[in-house]
């Protein structure tokens, strides 16, 4: 690994965010450093990196075919890591907006397809013939609306929401693995499915030392879980997010029938999902597009 190399894969873990948010930035860091070698441009440090440079990065890969709403999300990663590094005046360059860069206004439409019922069962099945543990961390991602990396990290908050849901309470707290380490609330809108993955998921963690993926560590555990989702056929339009946006559906519709408005209950999966309740416009154009099947 180069010098640059090691110095952007340092800022981009010194920024923080989930473990996907990190990864990705990485990723972005070591193709970028590839580039510029490939180009004989000796910059050794990320002060010696100049917009001619990211230009050159952002064509190259507008040249793979990457769509415009990816290289969206590695500019973000790459100002993320110069603003880090106290390069602002760099990332406020003029040269450097999606605008210029010609990667402004792609659509914000999801990219995956709500995953029906019927798929989810035929999946949840044949990963219990795998792992049970797997299975229940993939329950939980359904029946709670989670993200990946907060699924895999159920398993941290199965007590707390055992006392939750024991006190009565109809939100349960997401505190790993959440974006940014921001905790949220999501509604139980299965409550007696959730009670039963809950209390499933705890008795198979309490025969794996407290792990439902039975691996040292969350990278190791987040590639089990990628792996053994993607054997198990979800990939493409209908991959391990397809359960969230499968789970947003559901939520908008149960939000209606406790009796809140169309912008409301938009307003209230925003807030279920982690997005804030002025996202609803946008959970609208990237979640809701297509029925789920519906667990209640």
């Amino acid at each position: 690994m180069s010098t640059l190399q090691r110095e952007l894969t340092r800022l981009a873990r010194q920024a923080g965010g989930s473990y996907k948010t990190v990864h990705d930035r990485t990723g972005m860091a070591r193709r970028f450093v590839q580039h510029l070698r490939a180009l004989n441009i000796q910059s050794r440090s990320v002060e010696q990196i100049k917009a001619r440079h990211i230009e050159s990065y952002i064509e190259a890969r507008k040249a793979e075919g990457i769509g415009a709403r990816s290289l969206q999300n590695e500019m973000a990663a790459i100002r993320t890591v110069l603003h880090t590094a106290g390069r602002d005046r760099l990332v406020e360059d003029h040269r450097l907006s999606n605008a210029t860069l010609g990667i402004s206004g792609a659509s914000r439409a999801g990219t995956k397809d709500p995953l029906p019922d019927t798929v989810f069962d035929r999946v949840y099945q044949n990963a219990l013939a795998r792992d049970a543990g797997l299975a229940a961390t993939l329950q939980l991602q359904r029946l709670l609306g989670l993200r990946a990396q907060e699924a895999v990290q159920a398993v941290l908050s199965l007590d707390t929401w055992r006392h939750e849901l024991d006190a009565g309470k109809s939100r349960l707290t997401i505190t790993f693995g959440t974006k940014g380490g921001r905790l949220r609330e999501t509604s139980v809108i299965y409550p007696q499915q959730v009670n039963a993955a809950i209390d499933t998921a705890r008795q198979i963690a309490a025969q794996r030392h407290g792990r439902l993926i039975d691996r040292p560590a969350l990278k190791n555990a987040m590639d089990y879980y990628h792996y053994h989702l993607r054997q198990l056929g979800l990939t493409g339009r209908q991959a391990s997010q397809s359960l969230r946006y499968a789970w947003a559906v559901d939520s908008l519709s149960w939000h209606r029938q406790q009796g809140a408005g169309h912008k409301d209950a938009l307003a209230r999966v925003a807030m279920d999902l982690g997005h804030g309740d002025g996202r609803g416009e946008f959970v609208k154009r990237v979640y809701a597009q297509q029925p789920a099947g519906g667990k209640t």
